[in-house]
């Protein structure tokens, strides 16, 4: 990817809304280093779009901290440094931005997951979807401060087998990655994470079920934005605006497909829910006439 691709991507990136401060730090001298908090989830994908980026930003140099959005959010409230937070749920995004330690102006929703049901590659088990999880000998989930933890939770309670499942043998990881790891390494029966952690170990995990239709109140959304690093230089800052612009350029958004992400389209479930909302009061309306 050459930089002429790259101004062009960051011209869309500002049709599209993004601030003119911002596109034209990306333009400034852009180095040193750049601390960038990912969940988990990520890793795979941050990975390669950070050799990406470098090839057009030599001079900058990432460092990521991958882990749960709980855990990384925890971190930069007790004074971690950090230049750019990019969480697997809204909740940790929202909790630093009411504590003025992200900066909400700057923050996108950018990417969506699924939540599965996995086993072993050719485990045998008697659970066939997440309505009869509790068959499982054991279980695999994540703490209640990890968003695919809270996720799990609330397809659970959504479901009406909260209890159930609390009364199982649980083996709790500190974040996706090691329930990933206990369910591929067949140390437990089935485990919850997200499609995109199944998909990175296809040869080690089948995935048994989505979540259900309905249980998931919540977005699995993952949003990302810039925190407030007060020892940045300002390279570092105009290097932090630029990774952030990158991020949402399209050829960046291809690469998460890749890993399987799928990118949040705001707009869009907007219009289609006005126009559900039409159709459905049109509805009503022709009802009562009749």
């Amino acid at each position: 990817m050459k930089k002429k691709i790259i101004s062009v991507m960051l011209a869309g990136v500002l049709a599209a809304g993004m601030s003119a401060g911002s596109v034209q730090a990306a333009a400034e001298d852009t180095s040193g280093d750049l601390y960038v908090f990912i969940a988990a989830s990520l890793n795979n994908a941050m990975e390669e779009i950070q050799k990406d980026f470098n090839e057009d930003y030599p001079d900058v140099n990432i460092l990521y901290n991958a882990d749960s959005s709980g855990t990384l959010q925890t971190q930069i409230e007790e004074g971690s440094r950090c230049d750019i937070f990019f969480s697997a749920a809204t909740k940790q995004m929202d909790a630093l931005v009411d504590e003025e330690l992200a900066k909400k102006d700057s923050v996108v929703d950018l990417l969506e997951n699924k939540v599965v049901l996995i086993k072993p590659k050719g485990g045998e088990t008697k659970v066939t979807g997440f309505e009869n999880i509790t068959d499982a000998a054991n279980i695999a989930l994540a703490g209640e401060d990890v968003p695919v933890g809270q996720y799990a939770r609330e397809i659970f309670k959504n479901l009406g087998i909260e209890d159930d499942v609390n009364k199982m043998e649980i083996n709790e990881g500190k974040n996706v990655t090691e329930v990933l790891a206990s369910v591929s390494e067949g140390s437990n029966e089935v485990g919850i994470v997200y499609a995109t952690d199944a998909a990175s170990v296809a040869d080690k995990v089948d995935i048994i079920a989505e979540a259900p239709e309905g249980s998931l109140k919540t977005p699995v959304l993952y949003p990302v934005g810039l925190t407030e690093d007060k020892e940045a230089s300002d390279s570092e800052a105009a290097a932090a605006d630029a990774f952030l612009a990158y991020l949402q350029t399209d050829e960046t958004l291809k690469v998460f497909e890749e890993y399987g992400f799928t990118p949040y389209k705001a707009e869009e479930k907007t219009e289609d829910a006005e126009e559900n909302a039409e159709t459905t009061e049109a509805a009503a309306t022709e009802e009562a006439a009749e």
